[in-house]
């Protein structure tokens, strides 16, 4: 380090120095370190984490070393090493000012260069209670009886602790200060774990002298670390898991395992053992028979996760080797297990889920792009590779990252970035714990600048120019949590595609039987098939090959978080090959993030969107955000309208009219599909567009077969003709497994005949009928005309005054109730608009519907709900004709209208949540009845719809739990897969809906 030059003027003020105290610069001159001969150690306390905090401490030490002060003073002026080491941990830990200021002789630890090795450790913490071995020296057993284990033990033993953590904090601070060397992060951690397991010695040193004070001990006892401890990476400041094993676990047993724990927590550390068989709950020590026993019949998939960091720490180390060698075996086996993935990937979420919102941004352990994403990730390989690769059987993270990189399993370079990564939010945990020796993993906050500032002199940040170090320190902290999250993917998945990938033989690192173990571990169902679509992808040779190679490891981490990925890596392969010819296909996805995120989820989530997206590929261009957000939501229903007619009006042949009309319908549903899927649309705004497409395609084919028909007369046709949507066409409420019920009408014009008006208006629905039902790869486009009068034994085109003739004559409850939903769709809009004028005396009849029709009506839906309820269907869950479902509550709605829409004009609607919104007003049902109908309509409709994006075809029935339910509700907006709490939110809320509907339908 380059010093100042020693001369009065280069003495620095205490601004310079980083002193905020008023009373910094009295405190320097009762130091005697206000003159020239103190330059050093005040540019070394400048460099201090918290020069105030280190000044201060000073201050205390001198008034408690007294004249003893100058012996100190000396040493520091003289010994650069001490200098640093001193400096920093007064200026970091608070603790340990105190620690030093309670015993301040105990600075002259602090002159020794170098840390204690492991039986230097424990000869020290055995000496605090001069302890002696148990029945002479036996280094295998590690037992030893305690010469004082009285109160004042606990005492001796939490300064002896004490003593040696400040000798390792101070060599791993120094370099702060002076230029001592940098402790690396595993030296600090196996240090650490030294310590702890000296310390345990010397607590059970003590319990053997209170359990046993007059004889031997009669048992075998074996201390199993696990965890941190377990993996030789402890914190400064951790809790120490262990497990306890005992020949025979009687009460002697029982009790020096609970005294050692007493002992220990009292002196130390928390001592855990609830990670022993059945938690809290099972016996504090049990014989190796019994915890194989235990592993065998009843352990869980997360148990033998954390068996990875087991490892003897003392006690009877014979014994405790012989429990590594016997469960060691069940934890390589474990990736077998039938519900290991689902065990695994429901323990991830758990620990996620346990980070609250505001500090996921400042939590270094569990947040996003933190050590709890390496480590897991890190478990999760060895336990899928463990069981074939001895090299990876080993505790200690950075170390199974070594391994994993060695086999192969993780490239070099990502092995290295992560460990650096790793290593770098350890060394911050480690100074957030230092500074008043508190176990804690979350950052200042953003307005805690002062904090801030201590943090990142103690994490060794400088200045760079740029930025101060503070700014430093918030970039290096964006920058790992980045790091750690692409990498954390990568980690999954990179060494698949090493093994996939068409490399040369020395690069190929995984066999395929690797890697079809490890496809298995990551969630997918049929693991051989998902490594042959792998293969297919990164088998072409060139650009192509190469770039779904570069993005295969990010895309099947997102497509492994969808409910379905192996459906969705098969869609992903068939959508790539279906637009090979597309260059532009695999650039977006490189270029273009959201794009590759958007489409994973909705591959892996439906299957009736891939045949769309491969027929109308565009689409998938829309997944990227504009500047007003995604581009799926731009196009507004009106306008895609427009735009259907304007395209298939280029053309007077129907049949190209009409592929036009399906090529633009089959874009807006994959858009619209699209876009609720990935939760972008609420229920009302896809229903509005799917009726609204259906509509717009509807009249694009009735006016091409119109205009082909009057080239081929000559003349003008021989009548008006419209189309009338009824059902939920004409509520705007289609779904994506709905048809389109119609009723066609027709008006001959002046000097027509009237029944070649009929004959040619038939041959026109009838054209459109057909060119619409065409068979398809589309989703069907069925014209349902069965609402007609007389159903389907009548004619399929009436005049106005045949319409009019028949619902004033012979209109059933029924048809009345039907024409409720009856709005003019497409065709002429005059006489659209009169056959309306001409239905309405009948749907809206003065002084409302009779007491008979209205029991008519409710006769009619018991039969419905009797009749037409399918075989097997459960009417508990059945969205359409089950209890609650959408009949029960658009049959209610209908009836009110039926009442009361002569004396309220706004229930002259066609849709049923305007409706029930005007019954609401009206008072004709409360607010809360109101909100439960309106609650069951929407969830019934959504997942309905869900049904249809997931599977790919029309459906009623919600499906059992499972994989299938999980899916339906991830699609419906479910914020988990949890289906089983889908399926119970659905059936409370069309539970509660149908009480309303039996009273308010019920007339009760």
């Amino acid at each position: 380090m380059v010093r100042p030059p020693t001369t009065r003027s280069a003495v620095p003020g205490v601004g310079r120095l980083g002193l905020l105290e008023p009373s910094a610069a009295d405190s320097l001159r009762e130091l005697a370190w206000d003159n020239v001969d103190s330059v050093p150690l005040l540019w070394a306390l400048s460099r201090s984490p918290d020069a105030d905090l280190a000044l201060l401490t000073l201050i205390r030490l001198r008034e408690q070393l007294g004249s003893e002060w100058g012996a100190l003073d000396s040493a520091l002026r003289a010994n650069t090493s001490l200098r640093g080491r001193l400096l920093a941990l007064i200026g970091s830990s608070s603790a340990f000012g105190d620690h030093l200021v309670a015993d301040p002789q105990a600075w002259r630890l602090l002159e020794r260069h170098d840390l204690p090795s492991r039986d230097e450790l424990r000869t020290a913490m055995l000496d605090a209670v001069q302890a002696r071995p148990e029945n002479g020296p036996n280094a295998t057993a590690m037992l030893f009886r305690a010469g004082i284990s009285g109160p004042e033990a606990i005492a001796l033993l939490r300064k002896r602790y004490r003593d040696q953590l400040m000798l390792l904090a101070a060599a791993d601070l120094a370099a702060t200060v002076e230029n001592e060397p940098v402790l690396p992060y595993q030296q600090v951690g196996w240090f650490l774990t030294d310590l702890a397991d000296a310390a345990l010695t010397a607590a059970l040193a003590v319990a053997v002298t209170r359990v046993c004070p007059d004889r031997p001990v009669p048992v075998r006892l074996a201390v199993i670390a696990m965890g941190k401890c377990g993996a030789r990476e402890l914190n400064y400041v951790s809790d120490v898991d262990v497990v306890f094993v005992a020949e025979p676990a009687d009460t002697t047993a029982t009790r020096l395992a609970a005294e050692m724990m007493s002992v220990g927590s009292s002196a130390f550390f928390e001592v855990d053992a609830a990670l022993r068989p059945e938690g809290k709950a099972g016996a504090l020590v049990r014989t190796l028979d019994s915890h194989v026993a235990y592993y065998k019949r009843w352990a869980r998939t997360w148990e033998f996760q954390a068996l990875l960091k087991m490892r003897p720490a003392t006690g009877d180390l014979d014994l405790g080797e012989q429990y590594r060698a016997a469960l060691m075996p069940m934890v390589w086996a474990a990736n077998e297990r039938p519900d290991f993935v689902t065990d695994v990937q429901a323990m991830r979420r758990r620990v996620e889920d346990l980070v609250p919102a505001d500090l996921r941004e400042r939590e270094l352990k569990l947040g996003h792009g933190s050590l709890r994403d390496v480590e897991f990730a890190v478990q999760l390989l060895q336990l899928v590779h463990g069981k074939a690769d001895e090299s990876l059987h080993v505790q200690g993270t950075v170390e199974a990252l070594t391994a994993l990189a060695a086999g192969g399993y993780v490239g070099r370079d990502d092995a290295a970035n992560l460990t650096a990564s790793y290593e770098f939010l350890r060394l911050l945990e480690h100074r957030l714990q230092l500074q008043r020796l508190r176990r804690t993993h979350t950052l200042p906050a953003a307005e805690d600048e002062e904090g801030m500032r201590w943090l990142a002199r103690a994490a060794h940040m400088r200045p760079d120019g740029r930025q101060d170090a503070v700014g430093v320190l918030t970039s290096e902290i964006k920058r790992n949590a980045v790091r750690v999250r692409r990498l954390h993917a990568k980690l999954f998945y990179r060494p698949l595609l090493e093994s996939v990938a068409r490399l040369d033989a020395a690069a190929l690192r995984l066999s395929p039987e690797a890697a079809v173990r490890q496809l298995a571990a990551l969630g997918y169902a049929a693991p051989e098939n998902a490594l042959g679509h792998l293969k297919a992808l990164t088998g072409e040779v060139g650009r192509k090959g190469r770039i779904q190679a570069l993005l295969l490891p990010t895309l099947l981490e997102w497509l492994g978080e969808t409910p379905n990925p192996d459906a969705g890596l098969l869609a992903y392969r068939r959508v790539s090959e279906g637009l090979d010819n597309e260059i532009w296909f695999l650039r977006e996805l490189r270029d273009e993030g959201a794009i590759a995120q958007r489409l994973m989820i909705v591959l892996g989530s439906s299957a009736y969107l891939p045949d769309l997206l491969i027929n109308a590929p565009e689409t998938i261009r829309m997944y990227a955000d504009g500047p007003g957000g995604p581009l799926l939501l731009t196009p507004q229903p009106a306008d895609v309208a427009r735009g259907i007619l304007s395209g298939a009006g280029r053309y007077d042949e129907p049949k190209r009219a009409v592929a036009t009309a399906r090529s633009l319908r089959r874009h807006e549903l994959a858009r619209v599909a699209s876009a609720d899927v990935l939760g972008m649309l609420d229920v009302p705004q896809v229903c509005v567009a799917l009726s609204s497409v259906w509509i717009a395609t509807l009249e694009a084919a009735l006016q091409a077969v119109i205009r082909a028909s009057e080239a081929e007369l000559g003349k003008p046709a021989p009548a008006d003709f419209a189309v009338i949507g009824m059902g939920r066409l004409g509520g705007m409420e289609l779904g994506y497994g709905s048809d389109a019920d119609v009723l066609f009408v027709c008006d001959p014009r002046p000097g027509e005949d009237e029944t070649v008006a009929v004959k040619w208006a038939i041959g026109v629905a009838e054209q459109v009928q057909r060119l619409l039902g065409a068979p398809s790869t589309d989703p069907p486009l069925q014209v349902d005309a069965g609402l007609r009068p007389e159903g389907r034994n009548g004619a399929l085109v009436r005049t106005l005054a045949a319409y009019s003739a028949y619902y004033q004559q012979w209109a059933q409850p029924w048809e009345v109730q039907a024409l409720l939903r009856a709005r003019f769709a497409c065709g002429d809009p005059d006489l659209g608009t009169r056959f309306l004028h001409t239905i309405d005396p009948v749907r809206y009849p003065a002084g409302g519907m009779s007491p008979e029709g209205v029991r008519e009506v409710r006769r009619i839906k018991a039969r419905v709900d009797s009749e037409r309820l399918p075989r097997g269907a459960n009417p508990a869950t059945h969205t359409k004709l089950g209890r609650g479902g959408l009949a029960d509550i658009e049959w209610t709605v209908q009836l009110l209208q039926l009442q009361h829409a002569h004396e309220i004009p706004a229930l002259h609607n066609t849709s049923t949540l305007e409706s029930l919104a005007v019954i609401e007003r009206a008072g004709l049902v409360d607010a809360t009845d109101a909100a439960l109908l309106r609650d069951a309509w929407l969830t019934a409709t959504k997942a309905r719809n869900a049904l249809v994006l997931v599977r790919g075809k029309p459906a009623d029935q919600l499906p059992g739990p499972g994989r299938l339910l999980s899916a339906v509700a991830r699609v419906a907006g479910w914020p988990n897969d949890d289906g089983s709490e889908f399926l119970d939110h659905y059936m409370r809320v069309t539970r509660r809906a149908k009480t309303v509907v039996e009273r308010v339908f019920g007339g009760g």
